[in-house]
């Protein structure tokens, strides 16, 4: 009997508990040891990105152009389970961002979770678009997702799982105007998510949209947001609190973790009801 018994019992695993501050949200226990690579990580959203995931105790590495951020980011986190591992790449060379992944693959394991987040929403006028700022804007916006998902799906194919989360923007949803690279390479986000999704959803691996309003990072703030803007805010949205980095980032937590297991080619729009 007592072989028996032994025979089904379920291994123990102890998951230690998430580093959350207060109010406390949710822990993902599957998020703990879990590879995660994010892209732009360095500040704004993706460093929320990287801060969130930290605090679940995953294993994050992420690529970014600003050293000196990424330093300090990563100085920040040196207490966390696993301290977050940085690659410095510009992503619109795809050789330098296949290096960087393989450098941090070798840091952190086979990825098992991909954040697209890094991308510049530069306002440009159509007057003043050239064939080599179109290329430009498509290299940082659009290009490197597919380059990054097509670099780790070997590891989530051998693993027979995975996440992959292209961040979009409701931009192009509210018709905006005066960047229209950016819009376009937005709106391409969504057909490239459904694409692969349909492709990889055989080795179990999801894919799917992340598409952020507003979000109030210090870029925005320091350049766009200005009593003009924060009244555009005010009558889109319909929760009248600004949106912040950490909501986009904790969206992101639930796509990457078992929870969402079933959870592939959709859109999931944080923007306090904008759209």
């Amino acid at each position: 009997m007592d072989r028996l018994l032994a025979s089904l019992a379920f291994p123990i695993r102890y998951i230690e508990p998430c580093r959350q501050p207060m109010p406390a949200f949710a822990c993902y226990p599957s998020l703990q040891d879990r590879t995660v690579l994010v892209t732009g990580g360095a500040t704004g959203i993706g460093a929320a990105l990287v801060e969130q995931f930290a605090r679940q105790g995953a294993r994050v590495g992420f690529i970014d152009i600003d050293e000196s951020a990424a330093a300090s980011l990563v100085a920040r986190l040196d207490n966390s389970r696993h301290s977050p591992v940085f690659s410095a790449a510009d992503l619109t060379d795809i050789g330098a961002l296949d290096a960087a992944i393989a450098s941090l693959r070798g840091e952190i394991g086979p990825i098992a979770a991909l954040i697209n987040n890094a991308a510049n929403d530069q306002r440009h006028a159509i007057d003043a678009t050239t064939p080599e700022s179109w290329d430009a804007g498509m290299a940082v916006n659009l290009k490197h997702q597919f380059f990054a998902a097509k670099n780790v799906a070997a590891d989530m194919k051998a693993a027979g799982a995975g996440s992959i989360v292209n961040l979009g923007s409701v931009s192009w949803m509210l018709k905006q105007g005066g960047m229209p690279v950016y819009t376009t390479a937005k709106a391409a986000v969504q057909g490239l998510t459904r694409s692969l999704a349909r492709d990889f959803g055989p080795f179990g691996i999801r894919v799917n949209t992340l598409v952020p309003g507003w979000v109030m990072t210090d870029r925005q703030l320091r350049l766009w947001v200005d009593d003009r803007a924060r009244a555009e805010i005010a009558r889109g949205q319909c929760l009248a609190r600004p949106l912040m980095p950490d909501d986009i980032a904790r969206m992101a937590l639930f796509l990457s973790a078992d929870d969402s297991a079933m959870c592939t080619a959709q859109d999931f729009v944080v923007d306090g009801g904008w759209v």
